[in-house]
């Protein structure tokens, strides 16, 4: 089963990437801060990690960079997940090890592609 955390300090959009992102094949973890949501990476070491930039206790630029500098973290796809829009900020995130850069408000399906992609899944599975 693949593991897929959710970091993100807005909880309607939590519930949505949840419900997005829903399928027997997938563990979803989530959290609601920087500090809790690089802990968790940690402890879960998840196969998709979807970020949102700006966050309580630590910003998702501070957890990509912490998980670039740890080995053990770093092999672990990123999809930076955010309102922050502008050429600078996804440079800053491509610097930070982001793999892919979704701006709010974003598709699901294109979420959905993501993150297959970057687990190597076929998007079959999701076919209606």
């Amino acid at each position: 089963m693949k593991t897929i955390l959710i970091a993100d300090d807005e909880e309607d959009l939590r519930a949505l990437l949840l419900m997005t992102l829903e399928d027997p094949a997938y563990r979803l973890v989530e959290a609601s801060d920087g500090e809790s949501a690089l802990q968790l990476i940690q402890t879960e070491h998840p196969d998709v990690v979807i970020l949102d930039w700006m966050m309580p206790k630590k910003n998702g630029i501070e957890v990509a960079r912490a998980m670039q500098a740890h080995p053990q973290l770093s092999y672990i796809p990123i999809i930076m997940l955010t309102a922050k829009d502008q050429t600078d900020d996804q440079d800053q995130g491509q610097e930070a090890g982001v793999c892919a850069y979704l701006v709010k408000p974003f598709s699901p399906l294109q979420l959905l592609d993501l993150v297959q992609q970057l687990m190597g899944e076929s998007s079959a599975r999701f076919a209606g």
